[in-house]
């Protein structure tokens, strides 16, 4: 019998209380109009963040998803490695958060769905938030690069020259997203240094 495709690629967005809640919303909104079925999954803690970094309504983040799902349902359509998706995306990952995946740890379903992602081998992009670094946090990451999650912190590219904040946000996620091998026209591509001096010249 022939495999049949996912009629909506889909891909789970998770969001947890790390700073930088922005990325999780402006990853939403990069999404809108393509074809990707987009899974929300927001922890207690990434309220509390939004609440302090913006001046968003849950409602402006939750209806930029096709599916929203409570951290607390661990028997949620995600959490089977039979729900077949592309992967996910945690944006930003918290240590705790990084620290339960590395452990298997599944007491919620940002966790258990992470580690559906890595026993059933599909992309995990873990946009890790924390600065410094303590052994555990450094010993966490290794880790989960070792399961075969990707580690993939939101550090600015500066070669861009962005002008202002949103645009250093927009090319970091449009580097994640190419991990999936999805184009949403926000990176700024290297064309070599030559060509970069010529442009700049010109």
């Amino acid at each position: 019998m022939q495999l049949q495709p996912i009629p909506h690629p889909r891909l789970i967005v998770a969001i947890s209380g790390a700073s930088g809640f922005v990325y999780g919303h402006r990853l939403l909104q990069l999404l809108q109009g393509s074809d990707i079925e987009v899974h929300l999954i927001l922890s207690r803690a990434a309220l509390i963040t939004m609440g302090a970094e913006t001046e968003l309504r849950l409602s402006d983040v939750t209806d930029l998803a096709a599916r929203v799902h409570k951290n607390e349902d661990i028997g949620a359509c995600v959490a089977s490695g039979s729900y077949r998706t592309l992967g996910m995306v945690i944006a930003p990952c918290s240590m705790k958060t990084l620290a339960e995946i590395a452990n298997g740890i599944g007491s919620t379903l940002i966790s258990r769905a992470a580690d559906v992602m890595l026993k059933e081998r599909r992309r995990l992009v873990l946009m890790a938030r924390e600065t410094p670094l303590t052994l555990t946090h450094i010993k966490n990451m290794l880790a989960v690069t070792e399961m075969g999650a990707i580690v993939a912190p939101p550090v600015p590219a500066f070669y861009t020259r962005p002008a202002e904040l949103n645009e250093m946000v927009d090319h970091t996620l449009g580097r994640v997203l190419d991990l999936f091998d999805i184009e949403v026209n926000t990176v700024k591509r290297w064309p070599g240094l030559a060509a970069q001096r010529r442009a700049e010249v010109s």
